[in-house]
């Protein structure tokens, strides 16, 4: 006996991820009308509530919450199928969704991929660390490059590198003449910092917390382009990773000698897709770029 059709099911899973159904809709390519008419079918039909409506959004119910898990599984499944085809079918073809913290630790393994697999389309987002962990949950990318170790058994967590966290500033900064600092320096100085969100404005304040060193932060930016301009414009202090610090005639890194903060980058897919070919094939890439950088910095200067 047919339960349910594969359009209203779809309409379902998709409402599911998404936590709207016009966020559906659009996932979907089909009008608002026809999720929530899908979605109100089944529940008439079986006799359940699959939602509650919280505003423009919609959460799972306990029942909901237990048909996703069946629902989800379908379509990863489908999913799996599809790119294990599109492999066979000419060395690699395909869609990676990938999205990171910054273009700095990812265009190296982009680079490589792309020579490796040219007919594999990539899409890349920038986002924080904890949008790109739900995104990979959320199955709106295929991989992601964060800051920091992801403690789920959902997500298979690659280490790539260990970065340092500096302090810079502007040349007409107060301290940018200063040849020796300690942590002790920053007390009560004004900062530009991310949004909340940052892996390196979390590890940072928490730093800075062990240390007893209280500062002040009265404006936010959205990206890391965006604080170095208000730096460079006499705002405050920045802090970025020193992969990420781009030399800039109107700025200066802080010599602060007791400041040992650092990010962790990894690669995060889901557990139960880091087989999947073209995931794998990225996997391969970032280990191949890991000890690439690792025997160059092995090595000795001339």
């Amino acid at each position: 006996m047919d339960l349910s059709s594969s359009a209203e099911l779809k309409a379902f899973d998709a409402t599911a991820r998404s936590g709207s159904m016009s966020a559906a809709a659009r996932l979907l390519g089909i009008r608002q009308p026809t999720i929530s008419a899908h979605i109100a079918g089944l529940e008439k039909r079986f006799g359940v509530e699959l939602f509650v409506r919280r505003g423009r959004g919609v959460e799972l119910t306990t029942f909901g919450h237990a048909l996703h898990e069946v629902s989800n599984r379908i379509y990863r499944a489908e999913q799996q199928a599809a790119l294990l085809l599109l492999s066979a079918r000419s060395q690699y073809e395909g869609h990676l969704k990938i999205s990171a913290v910054g273009p700095y630790n990812l265009l190296p393994m982009v680079k490589r991929y792309r020579a490796l697999f040219p007919k594999i389309r990539l899409a890349v987002n920038v986002g924080d660390s904890r949008q790109i962990v739900e995104g990979i949950l959320n199955h709106r990318d295929d991989v992601g490059v964060v800051l920091h170790a992801v403690d789920d058994e959902r997500v298979y967590c690659v280490p790539y590198r260990r970065q340092a966290l500096i302090v810079f500033a502007s040349v007409s900064h107060p301290l940018a003449s200063r040849k020796d600092m300690t942590l002790s320096d920053l007390e009560g100085q004004e900062f530009v910092l991310r949004e909340r969100g940052s892996q390196t404005r979390s590890v940072f304040e928490a730093g800075l917390a062990a240390a007893g060193v209280r500062v002040r932060s009265s404006v936010e930016m959205g990206s890391r382009e965006a604080v170095r301009e208000a730096i460079s414009q006499g705002l405050g202090l920045g802090v970025v990773a020193q992969t990420a610090f781009v030399a800039d005639s109107r700025l200066v890194v802080l010599p602060i000698r007791d400041m040992t903060f650092s990010t962790h980058v990894h690669v995060i897919c889901l557990t139960e897709r880091r087989s999947a070919p073209l995931i794998a094939g990225f996997l391969g890439v970032v280990d191949q770029v890991k000890r690439s950088n690792n025997a160059q910095a092995a090595m000795p200067f001339e």
